[in-house]
């Protein structure tokens, strides 16, 4: 097995983790699920960002789709404590760990397809 294949499948078991312990903080937080419904594509605006161009695109949709913000924003929320803040952070964690499962990774300047877990999506075909 590759060191890719392998580095794939330790980021999937990751993510998979981060899902999981998203999903129960969400539980036990008590709120409906309805705000985990109305919230879950949130940081998928951040793609708006392309319309900018790959530069802007890639940094926007990075910020949106790091882990570092919704660490931050649980942070602000335990020590605040500000409940309110927890579920977007939740929410936001699992967004994260929804798209990377799925092959969404980080984006590259290169384009929208160029992740940091490889290329989404079929190449295009060459120009002959």
């Amino acid at each position: 097995m590759s060191d890719r294949v392998q580095w794939r499948i330790w980021l999937n078991l990751e993510d998979l983790v981060v899902l999981i312990a998203t999903i129960l903080a969400f539980i036990s937080s008590g709120h409906s699920w309805w705000l985990f419904a109305a919230f879950f594509f949130v940081p998928d605006l951040s793609m708006l960002g392309f319309l900018f161009g790959r530069q802007v695109g890639a940094i926007s949709y990075n910020i949106a789709h790091s882990y570092a913000g919704p660490l931050i924003l649980a942070a602000y929320g335990i020590i605040a404590p500000e409940p309110f803040v927890m579920a977007p952070a939740i929410i936001w964690g699992a967004h994260i760990a929804v798209d990377r499962l799925l092959g969404f990774g980080l984006k590259s300047t290169a384009g929208f397809r160029h992740t940091h877990l490889g290329y989404v999506g079929k190449p295009k075909p060459d120009a002959a």
